[in-house]
């Protein structure tokens, strides 16, 4: 699961994801469906901001927030042995990840497909794993952002798989 925080659910703020609240069902049947084998993500600002970060957070002043603030809480119930891995990157894809989920197929869902999903699914794909994306339980800041997304996604082929919920299996 990638991200699915308040920041991105909430129609006012700056980082609204078209489609969240449509997605918000199929994220949770999927999420049923692995069960214990979710890892849940959150985007939350380093407040060093690092390098062009400081310049990514003038930008969006209104996201210099603590780690603890609402916006960056997950909209969907966590059971409370789930892993979450939280990170100041888009990409969730590194150490803490990959020795959580070891060996086993990385099936991605979640928000922006364009930012935070693309950003997790390329870096692992680069590592060499093979990743699934479910479409349909994505959602872009645009639906011609996520659609774009999708399409370079599917370029990755082999490597990145994108596929429905219905035809997952």
């Amino acid at each position: 699961m990638i991200d699915m925080q308040e920041a991105f659910r909430e129609p006012s703020s700056g980082w609204a994801v078209e489609g969240y609240r449509s997605i918000e069902p199929v994220v949770s049947k999927l999420a049923d469906s692995f069960g214990d084998r979710v890892v849940w993500t959150r985007f939350v600002r380093d407040p060093r901001e690092d390098r062009a970060w400081a310049a990514y957070y003038d930008h969006w002043p209104s996201f210099r927030l603590p780690e603890t603030d609402p916006a960056w809480a997950l909209t969907l119930p966590v059971p409370e042995k789930a892993p979450v891995v939280t990170l100041p990157t888009f990409s969730k894809w590194g150490p803490e990840l990959e020795g959580i989920v070891g060996d086993a197929p990385l099936v991605m869902c979640g928000v922006a497909t364009e930012c935070c999903v693309f950003g997790t699914a390329f870096a692992a794909a680069d590592a060499g794993r093979g990743v699934t994306v479910v479409a349909d339980a994505c959602a872009g800041a645009s639906v011609a952002l996520h659609e774009q997304a999708l399409v370079l996604l599917g370029q990755l082929s082999p490597l990145v798989t994108v596929t429905t919920s219905d035809r997952l299996g």
